[in-house]
C-alpha cells in the first residue's frame, strides 16, 4: 500500500490519483457562504482590533505569529466547543482511499467528540507567511478533507479553509466534486467580518449535522 503525506499533495495529484473533480460552483459552498450569522457589537470590536493588528504585522509575522495573534483568536471567538464537538489542532488523521493511505496533521480540525476527534466536518490549513510561500495549500487541505470524508463514512459534505497570508479560501468536498471560494481579504474590516460570519455559519451547520446524525 502506498502512503502519502498531506504535505506532499497537490490539486493535480488529488485529481489524478483519487478522481476528484474541480467545480467552479457547488451549491453546498454557495449556501455556506450565504449563511446568515449575526455579529454582536462586542465581536465586531474584537474583530476590528484583530484586523488592525494584522494590517500592521502581516509582512513580518511568521507562520506561528500569524496563528497565535490572528487566526487562533478568530476561531476562539466563534466558540466551536460544545458537548458533542470541538476544534482540535495538530491532530494526526489518516485514511485509506483506493489502496493509498493519506496521513498527516491538520492545523485545525472541527469534529464530533469532546476530548479527541471522531467524525471530521471541517479541516483548516495555514500556509506560510505573506512573502514566503511554497507548495500547494489547496491540495494539502483537500487531502485532509478526503480523509475526513472517509472517517465520516461519506455521509456529509466536508468543509475546509486554507489561509495564505491575508487571504482566506473556503472549500467544500462533496462526493468527488470540490469547489474553492474566491479569496476573502482579512486585512480589511469588511473582509474580516465576512470571514467571521462564514465561520459562525459553519458552527451552526455542524451542529445541525451532528443533531441529524443523532436522530438516525
Amino acid at each position: 500500500m502506498k502512503r502519502v503525506k498531506f504535505s506532499t499533495c497537490t490539486l493535480s495529484f488529488m485529481e489524478d490519483v483519487f478522481g476528484l473533480e474541480p467545480n467552479l460552483r457547488l451549491d453546498t459552498l454557495d449556501d455556506w457562504l450565504k449563511v446568515v450569522a449575526p455579529v454582536t457589537e462586542m465581536e465586531q470590536y474584537q474583530l476590528q482590533q484583530l484586523q488592525k493588528s494584522l494590517s500592521i504585522n502581516i509582512f513580518h509575522w511568521n507562520e506561528q505569529e500569524l496563528s497565535l495573534n490572528f487566526i487562533g483568536p478568530i476561531f476562539s471567538a466563534v466558540q466551536f466547543t460544545t458537548k458533542k464537538s470541538n476544534f482540535f489542532a495538530q491532530r494526526h488523521i489518516n485514511g485509506v482511499i483506493d489502496n493509498t493511505e493519506l496521513f498527516g496533521k491538520t492545523d485545525g480540525l472541527i469534529a464530533s467528540g469532546f476530548r479527541s476527534p471522531k467524525k471530521p466536518y471541517f479541516s483548516f490549513h495555514e500556509f506560510k507567511k505573506e512573502m514566503d510561500s511554497s507548495g500547494d495549500p489547496a491540495g494539502q487541505n483537500l487531502a485532509a478533507m478526503l480523509v475526513g470524508q472517509v472517517l465520516n463514512e461519506q455521509k456529509n459534505p466536508i468543509y475546509g479553509c486554507f489561509v495564505n497570508g491575508q487571504n482566506w479560501y473556503f472549500m467544500v468536498l462533496e462526493g468527488k466534486q470540490y469547489a474553492i471560494s474566491n479569496p476573502y481579504f482579512a486585512a480589511t474590516e469588511q473582509g474580516v467580518l465576512d470571514i467571521f460570519r462564514v465561520l459562525k455559519g459553519l458552527k451552526k451547520m455542524i451542529a445541525e449535522l451532528i443533531q441529524k446524525g443523532d436522530e438516525v
